[in-house]
């Protein structure tokens, strides 16, 4: 819920009598500011008005009522961003305010300006006091530091939805299906990595596509959640979440989705099913690896006729890539390399005994795209061609 800034015919006897009261820790604090980057920084009202110092701007300025509109704007635009906003003034200065709150009540702000013919700043540098000043607000307890995360995180998300919204749009979805079918496999992945931040990115783009093309029809939106939350919890469970634990948060979460009707209640609701799945997670923390590594394996056979890399499939059994390197050779004594090698050596057997397919065909449906190349790594293997195993073996049978 966005703060309610205070119009200016709030009476400044109210305001000023309020604003005295945080005098010493802002002179303390403008004084320090001053020394680290040379930079002014003034206490204003909630109008605009220059409470304590001479105003940011200069002589030659056009002041007045102009100045002061655009200091309130800068104060404005920082409480609703959660961050110090940057503006310009009448004269050209860049101007940027930070809120003076009082609990969640805002009595004016903190605002600074540099002018062009101050002393030359990169933009990095100017950054950098830009969120100073945030900064020692905080620290200083002249702002609302919980609420000003809260609007940062707000800010984010409305973000977030919107780069959602532009790709659905660049998606063309056709149905809540086909969602799933583009989105599903990453989610999971990111899910049994431990991932939160590419889930939750993840869960959004879903969120919206799907609230898009459900929103005239709520109970079958409701009913693709549910289907969601239940991929999402039994892919926790796969990576080592308690299923007791699970599905007993899942059973209290979902009497809370049917008095749900409005978009953002069903983004926070999904969002804290997804927050308490990862948590179900982390709760296990000695999940054994073999299972991880089950699935690696099951994933490279099923997928042998594919360019394979290690990454690719380190993702797979959520693992970092090195992690998984050195995993695969303490459990298997083979490099991953050697190991897909190996794999697809051993479907090659499969084929050349069972099957009367041409020695090209079985080398491509094992993922080697040359067939000198199959040919050598087979024989380095078996000791034999693939046509002189083909025939040994046949002739045994």
């Amino acid at each position: 819920m966005v703060v309610a800034l205070p119009e200016s015919k709030t009476p400044v006897s109210f305001v000023t009598r309020s604003l005295d009261d945080l005098l010493p820790a802002y002179r303390a604090l403008a004084e320090a500011y001053a020394r680290r980057w040379g930079i002014e920084c003034v206490l204003v009202d909630v109008a605009g008005a220059v409470v304590e110092a001479e105003g940011p701007c200069r002589t030659g300025c056009a002041g007045g009522d102009a100045c002061r509109a655009a200091r309130r704007l800068a104060v404005e635009e920082s409480v609703r961003w959660g961050e110090p906003s940057i503006t310009l003034c009448p004269g050209g200065a860049m101007v940027w305010a930070v809120p003076v709150m009082k609990n969640a009540q805002v009595l004016g702000g903190l605002v600074a300006a540099r002018h062009e013919d101050d002393s030359a700043m990169n933009p990095m540098e100017i950054r950098g006091a830009v969120f100073d000043l945030l900064g020692r607000a905080e620290a200083a307890n002249l702002t609302n530091a919980a609420l000003l995360e809260l609007r940062r995180f707000s800010a984010r998300r409305e973000s977030e939805r919107a780069e959602a919204i532009h790709e659905l749009k660049a998606q063309n979805y056709q149905s809540i299906r086909d969602i799933y079918l583009v989105e599903e496999p990453a989610l999971i992945t990111a899910i049994k990595r431990g991932d939160r931040a590419a889930a939750r990115e993840i869960i959004n783009r879903m969120l919206v596509g799907i609230y898009f093309l459900g929103r005239d029809r709520p109970l079958l939106l409701k009913s693709f959640l549910l289907e969601l939350v239940v991929m999402m919890s039994r892919s926790a469970v796969e990576a080592g979440g308690d299923p007791t634990e699970l599905l007993g948060a899942n059973y209290s979460s979902f009497a809370e989705l049917a008095q749900i009707d409005t978009e953002e209640e069903l983004c926070v609701w999904l969002v804290a099913m997804l927050e308490r799945i990862m948590d179900g997670i982390k709760a296990q923390q000695h999940f054994p690896i073999s299972v991880l590594l089950g699935a690696a394996l099951r994933y490279m056979r099923e997928h042998l006729q594919e360019e394979l890399s290690r990454d690719d499939i380190a993702r797979v059994a959520c693992l970092s890539p090195s992690h998984f390197s050195r995993t695969v050779k303490q459990a298997y004594g083979h490099s991953f390399t050697d190991l897909l090698a190996k794999l697809r050596i051993e479907r090659a057997r499969e084929l050349l005994v069972l099957t009367d397919k041409s020695l090209l065909h079985i080398c491509l449906e094992c993922g080697f795209s040359d067939q000198s190349y199959f040919t050598k790594v087979f024989q380095k293997h078996t000791g034999r061609t693939p046509g002189e195993y083909r025939k040994a073996h046949r002739s045994s049978l």
